[in-house]
């Protein structure tokens, strides 16, 4: 698994670098110091998983994510961050990439992640999932005819899904897996898979995460 680092602080790169490359099966093949930095070197190194900060001087991570994954669709980008604000994590979300984690986070659960988007899981942390859902409530207080700026209409698709889809949608926004939402609802997590499946194709998202951060953008 080739996995390509970006982070515009040296020690950080660094440091992620040593533990990654620890582990068995796993090559840090690159460094990058900022989003264009980071497409220059995808294009000529080829990572399997890209591991982007967001907050970068020059390009930021929303933009080089945007760069790599519209010229490499096939590579895996894994947000690592400080940064809770909930706008720019969605907008990073929206572009595809395939989770986000704080850089607070054990290294054991780094790895974990970066294994789970390898191969084709997402990644959501319920805590940023709960800043998200937190700082959208309060944009919604703010408006002036209390309406959320985000969500005056219903969103295209919506009205495709069925009521049991719509409660699936709501618990994929609020981080949850597969075997949590299939306790929740009472039942198995083959159905839930079904759902989840059935839900991105009518909306015409791309995978669950999209299908997350839909559910937080619109307030589902």
């Amino acid at each position: 698994m080739k996995i390509l680092i970006v982070d515009d602080q040296r020690l950080m790169r660094e440091g992620l670098a040593t533990i990654i490359g620890l582990e068995q099966g796993m090559e840090v093949i690159g460094t990058a110091v900022d989003g264009r930095d980071a497409y220059t070197k995808a294009l000529e190194l080829r990572p399997d998983v890209v591991l982007m900060d967001i907050r970068m001087p020059g390009m930021d991570g929303v933009e080089g994510t945007e760069l790599i994954l519209r010229a490499l669709p096939e590579i895996k980008v894994l947000i690592l961050t400080t940064f809770d604000d909930a706008e720019l994590i969605l907008r990073v979300l929206e572009k595809g990439v395939h989770g986000y984690l704080l850089k607070d986070m054990p290294s054991e659960a780094i790895v974990s992640a970066i294994q789970t988007v390898y191969n084709g899981g997402s990644v959501l942390q319920p805590d940023i999932t709960a800043t998200l859902l937190k700082e959208l409530k309060k944009m919604s207080e703010w408006h002036p005819d209390n309406a959320h700026p985000l969500h005056i209409n219903e969103p295209s698709g919506l009205n495709l899904l069925t009521e049991r889809e719509k409660e699936v949608l709501t618990l994929l926004g609020q981080g949850l897996n597969n075997k949590e939402i299939a306790g929740l609802l009472n039942i198995t997590e083959g159905t839930v898979k079904n759902h989840v499946s059935n839900l991105i194709a009518k909306l015409g998202l791309r995978d669950r995460t999209q299908a997350a951060v839909f559910s937080v953008r619109h307030q589902i």
